[in-house]
């Protein structure tokens, strides 16, 4: 009898800006499934349908921003823990902690290095 296959995670990127997007989706593929979201609409769209296991938000994004889709990520059956990675130019002490009080595990600020965003998500993950 031959075993199956460990599911991959999922992990969902909403960044508003789709060449950040993109060049994350490209780095997290090969280890993981990805989702990709351009706003805070289509975000809670894809997670009803796919529950991540993980989610790398940009705080600064029109409509609602990455720390109410946290809140609202959270509401959603089964996501309640779901750990949170924000990654943002907002740098300033006031955010990282609002950061922190809606469930990030990590706060990385743009500029980022590509694999210190690897080893967040691995370690959150």
């Amino acid at each position: 009898m031959q075993g199956t296959e460990p599911r991959k995670r999922r992990i969902l990127i909403v960044d508003d800006d789709p060449d950040i997007a993109r060049l994350l989706g490209r780095a997290l593929m090969a280890e993981y499934e990805v989702d990709v979201a351009l706003n805070a609409g289509d975000a809670l769209a894809i997670a009803t349908k796919r529950a991540p296991d993980l989610a790398l938000l940009d705080v600064m994004m029109p409509g609602v921003d990455g720390f109410g889709l946290a809140e609202r990520l959270r509401l959603l059956p089964g996501l309640t823990r779901l750990p949170l990675i924000f990654l943002t130019a907002k740098g300033d002490t006031q955010d990282q902690i609002r950061g922190i009080q809606v469930g990030a595990k990590h706060y990385i600020t743009k500029p980022f290095k590509l694999s210190d965003v690897i080893a967040k998500v691995k370690k959150a993950i």
